[in-house]
């Protein structure tokens, strides 16, 4: 009898005397030093040096200036997404927030890609077009820049105005493009606040919002709305959408919230008039263009909130300041506010789940006090009066006075929820309105873990819900 001597190799797990071209293509791999970088599913791209970035928060923590927290609410994934970035651009003086909220089957990874991307897309566009200020020479060698009104603004808005017009153009572009991330009815808003020293420059795409805690002669606390949410029933928003031959109205069952709808189709039910992705809307009247303004800080400003729209349904600006004052501590106060909104919703909507919660605070008091000290190569006007400029896709600007300090009425205030009566069987089409109408002792929610209630209605229906990103983009 003879002897079958045969060792099979673990790694590979063939026998040692064959010919293995599976073996020797990892080995070449190996020796080559490539690696194949793991991938990050919830994002949607790959795991990179992105989240090492010093000075980069993007999770539940805070810093000696900003705090922020985020919680998941009783929909399905947490769509929201959060960002700090201090010493932004290199630039002791400067730092960039962001709040994200994601809306659609692919939200949750349409607001990290933003978040992720976001920061270094701005870099490099600022940077491009301060080259090109610079070699044009084009009037802004002076300290200050003159507007068509004859509003002296600092030296460092136009061109991160600029900037951030282009970043967010580019933005929309490479997510329409990305491999992995399907963005046909899926989206994000943005609202994104650049300080730099004294000076606060705000994006706004969509209806989450910043708000400024200052104090008045009194010296009580009061609450300064810094962005508009864009909704649709917004005069400016809906001449726009009806132009290009969308839609703009409410259902029946929620008459307090209008919606952006295909010509032909009774979908999306988008409820915001702009947003990144959400490409099935882009043709009509959607667009991706942040509207951009700029604040003078001063000594009597102590901090911003920025927040998605989980906790502004519930809270008002006033309350939200009041909450955040009242912390124990700087780096609890973020979550004080999302734990307030979660139990405010508990309370005014019983019935109902409650949104993603997501919350940034930024600090004032030690920046601006450091800040001070140094010289200031141009004057400002140090009253509370601010100067709002507003950007829209024509190019058109609009200048809004803000003398007093007080709280900007919101664009729609949060009405009781009443009961509505249950589906209907008169009519064969059921919309998804009347289905989510329920008793009252029981909880309804619309397609959990897909959609967004406040966001969100329906998917079109000649959307073959394959998932392929390729599949949507030949409609367009």
């Amino acid at each position: 009898m003879g002897l079958c001597n045969s060792r099979i190799d673990k790694t590979t797990r063939k026998e040692t005397g064959a010919t293995n071209t599976a073996a020797t293509t990892t080995a070449e791999r190996q020796g080559s030093g490539r690696r194949r970088r793991p991938r990050d599913l919830s994002s949607g791209g790959e795991i990179d040096e992105i989240q090492q970035v010093v000075g980069r928060l993007v999770g539940n923590g805070s810093s000696e200036i900003a705090c922020l927290h985020t919680q998941q609410g009783r929909k399905g994934t947490n769509q929201d997404a959060m960002l700090v970035w201090e010493n932004f651009c290199s630039r002791s003086d400067t730092v960039l927030c962001g709040v994200f909220d994601g809306h659609g089957p692919f939200g949750h990874m349409v607001s990290k890609r933003v978040r992720d991307m976001l920061p270094f897309t701005l870099s490099t566009q600022l940077k491009s077009t301060t080259k090109e200020q610079t070699s044009s020479k084009n009037g802004l060698e002076s300290a200050t820049c003159i507007d068509e009104d004859e509003t002296l603004l600092p030296k460092m808005y136009q061109p991160l105005k600029q900037a951030l017009l282009k970043t967010c153009q580019q933005m929309d572009k490479e997510l329409k493009m990305h491999p992995t991330i399907n963005c046909f009815c899926s989206g994000t808003t943005s609202v994104t606040v650049i300080k730099q020293g004294k000076d606060l420059v705000v994006g706004n795409i969509g209806d989450s919002r910043a708000v400024l805690a200052t104090t008045d002669e009194d010296n009580t606390l009061v609450a300064v709305q810094l962005t508009i949410d864009l909704k649709p029933d917004l005069p400016s928003e809906s001449a726009r959408i009806q132009k290009c031959k969308g839609r703009v109205f409410a259902l029946q069952d929620e008459p307090e919230v209008a919606r952006v709808w295909l010509p032909n189709h009774d979908s999306p039910g988008l409820a915001m008039a702009r947003a990144f992705g959400d490409f099935c809307l882009k043709n009509y009247g959607l667009i991706s263009v942040p509207d951009i303004s700029y604040r003078c800080l001063t000594e009597r400003d102590q901090f911003i909130i920025l927040a998605t729209d989980g906790v502004w349904d519930v809270l008002s600006n006033k309350e939200a300041v009041d909450v955040v004052a009242s912390a124990p501590s700087r780096n609890t106060a973020a979550r004080a506010l999302v734990d307030t909104a979660v139990r405010a919703w508990r309370l005014k909507y019983p019935t109902s789940k409650h949104d993603d919660c997501a919350v940034v605070c930024l600090f004032l008091e030690d920046s601006l006090a450091a800040a001070s000290t140094e010289t200031v190569g141009h004057s400002h006007k140090e009253s509370v009066e601010s100067v709002t400029i507003t950007s829209s896709k024509d190019g058109d600007k609009k200048e809004e006075a803000s003398s007093e300090a007080d709280e900007i009425v919101p664009v729609w205030e949060v009405k009781e929820e009443k009961t509505p009566e249950s589906c209907r069987t008169e009519s064969n089409k059921t919309t998804l309105a009347e289905c989510i109408s329920v008793k009252d002792d029981e909880e309804w929610s619309a397609l959990e873990g897909l959609t967004r209630v406040n966001s969100l209605l329906s998917i079109p229906r000649f959307f073959s819900g394959e998932l392929r990103s390729s599949s949507w983009r030949n409609w367009l």
